[in-house]
């Protein structure tokens, strides 16, 4: 089967069990493929680990993604949610009834005027569901706030593994820079106030020197986001994803029984994002760079080369739930197991916490005044 991006492979609707020929899902506690029925495991051949995942160049891509390089090598169909607007992508044999981002059932087929730009590479999952069960609710036990009857409740029952979207992004940046160094230098100043008394005081100065240098940096496996099914902020909270070392070739197998949310920060949007970061970080790298203690008109005149990119997946465990008339979402990273979520506050508990700091403050400030 290929896995290279441009390669050619053959379609396939299911992988079957080599025991009883039932359709075979990746287990990533087995880290295999596992037929649900008879139980039978087929690892994936070879090491996938150790084939590399290959970069693009991004100034060719962004001038046209060859049609061979599109589609997901298997049966799939794709639905979109008319509330929170994912597009999951499913096994043509999965019935959806519900978004699993937000739960609503408001879903509909979604027909693609183009296929989606194939992902050149994926992270595993490695947290098992039954894993993902138990720290989310180990978590959920530890939020202070939470209300007593959300602690009780098993919110784990919804929890879905998903494959989300992400851009990364490769760059060598050479800059010059240029920038006023300040200098501080201080004395002492003596003068009467308005009751006649002399008093003291530290003054600071500043003297400006013209500098200028120049940087290199590699920026590696820069990170953007393509989903808009799962919180940007919770995202952010169970990142970093082991980009660097847990990435295997694209193969439908470690797919197979999930489902996938497509892209839809589209691979220019996602450039531009990447690009703004990276002179962000440029500026940040360049100042640190100035002498003294402070500086001024800070200019940066950056080139920008070896400019490569990747699409992936990445694995998540997603709960979404309703309390009220709310809806809240707690995400693990598939990878490392990190959690983030929302959830509702106890106005009860938040006042109780405020009265006994005002209580302890109080306190102290009632033994100050004894002392």
């Amino acid at each position: 089967m290929g896995t290279e991006l441009g390669g050619e492979a053959l379609a396939q609707d299911k992988f079957a069990c080599p025991a009883c020929g039932g359709d075979a899902h990746w287990n990533p506690a087995r880290q295999a493929l596992v037929c649900p029925f008879c139980g039978t495991s087929a690892p994936v051949a070879g090491d996938p680990t150790q084939l590399g995942a290959m970069e693009h160049d991004l100034v060719t891509a962004l001038r046209g993604v060859p049609d061979e390089a599109r589609g997901w090598q298997a049966d799939k169909a794709s639905v979109k949610c008319q509330s929170c607007q994912a597009i999951s992508v499913l096994d043509r044999a999965h019935q959806a009834q519900r978004c699993d981002f937000c739960g609503s059932a408001q879903i509909v087929p979604y027909e693609q005027t183009k296929a989606a730009f194939r992902p050149e590479s994926l992270l595993p999952f490695k947290v098992g569901e039954g894993q993902a069960r138990e720290a989310i609710r180990a978590w959920y036990g530890k939020v202070w706030f939470a209300p007593n009857a959300l602690k009780k409740r098993a919110l784990t029952d919804t929890v879905h593994g998903i494959y989300l979207p992400y851009w990364t992004f490769d760059a060598k940046v050479d800059a010059q820079w240029r920038a006023e160094a300040g200098y501080h230098h201080y004395t002492t100043e003596t003068g009467t106030n308005s009751a006649g008394e002399t008093r003291t005081r530290r003054v600071q100065h500043t003297r400006w020197e013209a500098v200028q240098g120049r940087l290199s940096h590699f920026f590696d496996d820069d990170l953007v986001c393509a989903s808009v099914g799962v919180n940007g902020d919770l995202l952010r909270g169970v990142e970093p994803f082991p980009t660097k070392q847990g990435l295997v070739p694209y193969d439908p197998k470690f797919v197979a029984g999930w489902v996938v949310e497509r892209y839809q920060i589209d691979l220019i949007a996602a450039a531009q994002r990447a690009r703004e970061a990276m002179e962000v970080k440029t500026r940040e790298l360049c100042r640190a760079q100035v002498p003294g203690d402070t500086c001024r008109n800070l200019e940066v005149d950056a080139r920008y080369s070896a400019q490569t990119f990747k699409h992936i997946l990445v694995p998540a465990w997603l709960v979404t739930y309703q309390y009220g008339s709310k809806t809240y979402q707690v995400v693990q990273n598939g990878a490392t197991g990190k959690i983030a979520g929302h959830y509702p506050k106890s106005w009860i508990k938040i006042m109780l916490a405020v009265l006994a700091g005002l209580a302890i403050v109080l306190f102290i400030v009632s033994i100050d005044g004894r002392a």
